[in-house]
């Protein structure tokens, strides 16, 4: 535990002189269902691929992967604040020793960009149909930060 909270506060420090949330590679981490790593990459000023490697919580149990490709909406809510919506599209992937789940997810959060550091701290929601091993709706959702850099 004491390595990952002194991975964690060196991630904050190397961060702070870092990059904008809008650009780059961020990394951090979400909780909630699933809960474990989150990773971002910027592919522009408003779309980015997000991926989740995590622990589910649900049918007792089973690694969480998934990736989706995001649009931000900047201009969406007025405010002082660098509050920004989003909402995207992607899959996921579960596994445990005994079986396997594969399905689509429609994602969509809000995003708070401080200006006083290159972190975002998100809250999102993603509707999920499980395809495989059967057909079946579920969700996924949490909270989460992740520190950028270049």
């Amino acid at each position: 535990m004491k390595r990952v909270a002194f991975f964690l506060l060196f991630l904050f420090f190397v961060s702070l002189s870092l990059q904008a949330q809008d650009k780059g590679f961020g990394l951090g981490i979400i909780a909630g269902e699933p809960t474990g790593v989150s990773v971002k990459q910027w592919v522009s000023g408003r779309t980015a691929f997000d991926l989740g490697l995590a622990w589910s919580f649900r049918h007792s149990g089973f690694f969480h992967l998934h990736a989706d490709y995001l649009w931000h909406f900047p201009e969406a809510i007025e405010s002082t604040e660098r509050l920004i919506l989003y909402a995207g599209i992607g899959g996921r992937f579960g596994a445990r020793k005994d079986d396997a789940l594969l399905g689509v997810r429609i994602v969509g959060g809000l995003a708070y960009w401080p200006r006083s550091a290159p972190i975002d701290i998100f809250v999102e929601i993603a509707p999920v149909m499980d395809l495989v091993p059967a057909t079946e709706l579920s969700s996924n959702g949490g909270i989460g930060i992740r520190f950028f850099f270049h």
